[in-house]
């Protein structure tokens, strides 16, 4: 047999030993108290990621209404802002149309005097 075999043949012998050693240690009293043992950290450490996870979630939600009542107030007063600066618009328009009307009936007025 070559070298290869032999070490493929010694690796497939520790496995066994492996393996049947381990199934006797798994059976063992002292490594099922350390299976519990290790099972109930696990069971904490999940309880305590879970806790926190739920904090983080109502703090998300807390920033999230923060942020929405912030853009509705920016969103009133930009509305607020667009409603004056057309009511200034619409002032100067009805003031140019009464400077034109004035205008005209001052024209009218001329016209008339320049008849008689």
């Amino acid at each position: 047999m070559k070298a290869e075999d032999w070490g493929k043949l010694g690796l497939f012998a520790g496995g066994v030993l492996f393996g049947t050693a381990g199934i006797s240690i798994l059976k063992s009293q002292d490594m099922k108290k350390a299976y519990t043992q290790c099972t109930a950290a696990v069971l904490r450490g999940k309880d305590s990621i879970m806790k926190c996870g739920t904090m983080i979630r109502e703090n998300c939600g807390d920033i999230h209404a923060d942020a929405v009542d912030i853009n509705e107030k920016r969103y009133a007063e930009a509305e607020k802002k667009e409603i004056e600066k057309a009511r200034q618009m619409v002032e100067e328009a009805q003031a140019k149309i009464d400077q034109y009307e004035k205008a005209k009936d001052r024209k009218a007025e001329d016209k008339k005097e320049e008849e008689k």
